[in-house]
């Protein structure tokens, strides 16, 4: 091999940022392995590159004695003619190789500190095993079907964002990052990009709570006094919400106030039916919610989709119950109340005395009373 040519294999290592020394180490090994099967050699072959001048010389490693554990060898220079047509084929095919590697290397320094973020990328394929992406030249990411919603087909070269779930060392035919469309975080990323004050930290996503595809919530808070976080996630005429939804094709999203009281959370996850009174038990992480007679389907939702959306949106079991319901579980107290009452979750009866005293006795199985505040609250029913 020429001076010339080392001169191009170094140039093209900067270039590529291969390792010079690896690359010629791997040269040096296929092009033994080539020449043990040209040769028809009986003993392994080995070869070596002078690393100023390129020339290439190769010996047959006939066995001379020594242990099985460290035989010993002598070195047969059986250095062909021909070498440099055989050292030009062999340096192609490891100069792609390496360029192929080092590429998913920098690839994988590149996205390994990027899981949790969202990417754009126009896809390549898709089909019932996988989505290939493209996010850039010589970039490609992998959607499995499951981390696809359901309902979501894909056509080529359409644009879609995706979040980075998995960045791994890949081997040559498969992508190193795996993204997802069903992942919740997937949401926060999109209003981060929709909404400036996400992005800026004045307004925050404190939960998301998700069946992809079909419909999300979301809970948000404010670090500034006077900002309403619920308008700065939906925008102008919906506008910022809309570009959302546009996203995910289609899937509603509900934006509901954060709080770091229980019931005033779990009255506004249940959004967009209207409440009346939220009794929680801290004990059992229990949420009892009564709503007007009218209320009762929308606050629980098609197949219960609105209360088990509120229930992980919120971390809390809700028990949903209408007025009439209500009333004829005793819980009319509560109701008269008008109030969002707290169970403190120590089984005692929540009933005052007309001077303000809590009443002492433990409650009923299944009430928030006791025998004789419970007869009460059934009286005034």
């Amino acid at each position: 091999m020429s001076s010339e040519l080392m001169d191009a294999l170094r140039q093209l290592a900067r270039e590529k940022n291969i390792d010079e020394y690896e690359m010629l180490d791997k040269l040096e090994q296929t092009l033994a392995t080539t020449y043990k099967k040209t040769l028809d050699l009986e003993n392994d072959a080995r070869v070596t590159i002078d690393r100023e001048n390129g020339r290439i010389q190769v010996f047959e490693l006939v066995p001379v004695g020594g242990t099985e554990e460290e035989p010993l060898f002598e070195d047969n220079d059986i250095t062909p003619s021909d070498i440099s047509r055989f050292a030009a084929q062999a340096a192609k095919q490891v100069i792609t190789s390496a360029i192929r590697e080092a590429e998913r290397e920098q690839i994988f320094d590149e996205y390994a500190d990027r899981i949790g973020d969202s990417i754009t990328g126009t896809v390549q394929q898709s089909d019932s095993r996988y989505t290939l992406i493209k996010v850039r030249e010589g970039v490609e990411a992998l959607l499995p079907p499951a981390e696809q919603p359901q309902n979501e087909r894909y056509d080529h070269n359409q644009r879609i964002k995706a979040l980075i779930i998995d960045v791994r060392k890949s081997s040559a035919n498969e992508p190193s990052i795996v993204v997802s469309r069903t992942h919740p975080n997937l949401i926060k990323r999109l209003f981060e990009l929709e909404v400036p004050e996400i992005y800026d930290g004045v307004v925050e996503i404190k939960s998301v709570a998700r069946e992809p595809g079909l419909r999300s919530k979301i809970a948000v808070s404010s670090r500034e006094p006077g900002l309403d976080p619920v308008g700065a996630c939906v925008g102008p005429k919906g506008s910022r919400v809309r570009m959302v939804v546009a996203e995910l094709r289609g899937e509603r999203i509900d934006v509901v106030p954060w709080s770091d009281t229980p019931s005033t959370f779990v009255g506004n996850a249940l959004s967009p039916a209207k409440v009346t009174t939220v009794i929680t038990n801290d004990a059992e992480h229990t949420a009892t919610v009564i709503v007007p007679d009218d209320q009762l389907s929308l606050a629980i939702g098609k197949e219960g989709q609105n209360a088990r959306l509120a229930a992980k949106l919120t971390g809390w079991r809700i028990d949903i119950k209408s007025m009439s319901q209500a009333m004829e579980s005793g819980l009319a107290h509560a109701i008269a109340a008008g109030e969002q009452i707290v169970d403190e979750g120590d089984g005692r009866c929540i009933a005052e005395t007309s001077n303000g005293i809590r009443c002492r006795n433990k409650s009923l199985p299944g009430s928030l009373y006791c025998r004789i505040h419970d007869k009460e609250a059934g009286a005034s029913a």
